[in-house]
């Protein structure tokens, strides 16, 4: 059962764009899904062979793409309902374009952003510590201080996905020691002072290349900055941040969903007893994603309200994916408790989806906050 789309008569590039990525999901990755979560493989030939069919391009603004911020959405959780590390990933390779498209740094987007978008190069995102210092949760992990042409950075970020020798990651360092002024650049995981660490063991999500990035009186050029000021610039993206975090939950939801289904004819008769039957939860899915691509429409929306349903939505996507990934475990039964078998895995992938930055707590955090703002005195 496939992820069903929205309609395609006004976006025939999206549909072309899905067949594509369905393709690659079912011919390239499936194979793949049992060495990427059981021995950390990193599926790099998956994520360019996706950056060649266009699934990282189609969100760009012409005229390097066409702005469909839902397509991008919807491949990832194409993606995701087969191997959601891999969909985690196709995430990070977005972030960072959008990084870089919305830098207004010339020398940056036109050095960077084809390659990128292209899937020649990979890269990640180090925004999970700024997101959450700027949220009132962490401290700032980077510090920076000027320097003629640029900055030199010290610190050490502990997780950051999709990177390794030759990847790149964004990032943010605090100037001078001072909370109020801070930087954003593109940290080029090849460059002197930079050291990459394996971090401890995950339950899932090893084939992510999750790395500890230390940085040692790095020089970051002015070439390399993406903001400054960093506040106006969170504020314009993060919508589109967080809203395509929500591509992974569609997919592992729907996977989930369709393994329930797979057992049906054997099982229905005891799995009617179960919560959260497959029609329900298909139901509940599809309302949900109707909802995220209308939000998808106007990624970079300001307005406050809008915000504040990207926020709710994206925590409807980790509690489905827990509850979803749960219940499929439960109808598959025993067969589905096997570690070769995919609903044990999506369980795993589940709650990463709820604690990836912004975790739910995180995200509850922040709904309660702004909607405390916007409540009458």
């Amino acid at each position: 059962m496939k992820i069903p789309d929205a309609p395609m008569e006004e976006r025939p590039h999206a549909g072309l764009l899905l067949q594509r990525v369905r393709e690659i999901a079912a011919g390239k990755l499936a194979p793949l899904t049992e060495k990427i979560d059981r021995e950390g493989y990193y599926p790099r030939e998956v994520l360019q062979a996706l950056g060649a069919a266009g699934a990282y391009r189609v969100q760009m603004a012409a005229p390097r793409g066409n702005a469909d911020y839902a397509a991008a959405i919807q491949a990832m959780a194409e993606v995701s309902s087969v191997c959601m590390s891999t969909g985690f990933m196709m995430w990070c390779q977005n972030a960072c374009s959008l990084y870089i498209e919305q830098s207004g740094n010339a020398a940056l987007i036109e050095r960077r952003l084809d390659c990128h978008i292209n899937g020649d190069t990979l890269g990640g995102t180090g925004m999970s510590n700024p997101m959450k210092t700027f949220a009132g949760i962490e401290t700032l992990l980077l510090q920076g201080r000027p320097v003629h042409g640029g900055y030199v950075v010290n610190g050490t970020l502990p997780w950051v996905s999709n990177i390794g020798p030759g990847h790149y990651l964004g990032a943010v360092c605090e100037i001078d020691n001072d909370p109020s002024r801070h930087v954003m650049f593109l940290l080029d995981c090849s460059a002197p002072g930079v050291t990459l660490k394996h971090c401890p063991t995950f339950s899932g999500m090893e084939g992510t290349s999750t790395l500890s990035v230390r940085a040692t009186n790095l020089f970051v050029s002015e070439a390399e900055v993406i903001a400054d000021p960093v506040a106006p610039y969170i504020r314009r993206i993060k919508g589109a941040f967080i809203l395509q975090q929500t591509g992974m939950a569609l997919g592992v939801v729907q996977g989930a969903i369709d393994s329930m289904w797979a057992v049906e004819q054997q099982l229905g008769h005891v799995n009617r007893f179960l919560d959260n039957r497959p029609d329900d939860l298909q139901c509940e899915l599809d309302d949900l994603k109707q909802r995220i691509l209308r939000l998808a429409a106007t990624p970079f929306e300001s307005d406050g309200e809008y915000f504040l349903d990207v926020l709710d939505a994206r925590a409807h996507c980790g509690e489905l994916s827990l509850r979803a990934t749960q219940s499929a475990l439960l109808h598959q039964g025993a067969r589905g408790y096997l570690m070769n078998a995919a609903p044990q895995r999506r369980i795993r992938e589940a709650h990463f989806v709820a604690i990836v930055t912004p975790a739910i707590k995180h995200l509850r955090k922040e709904i309660a906050r702004l909607s405390a703002q916007e409540l009458p005195a």
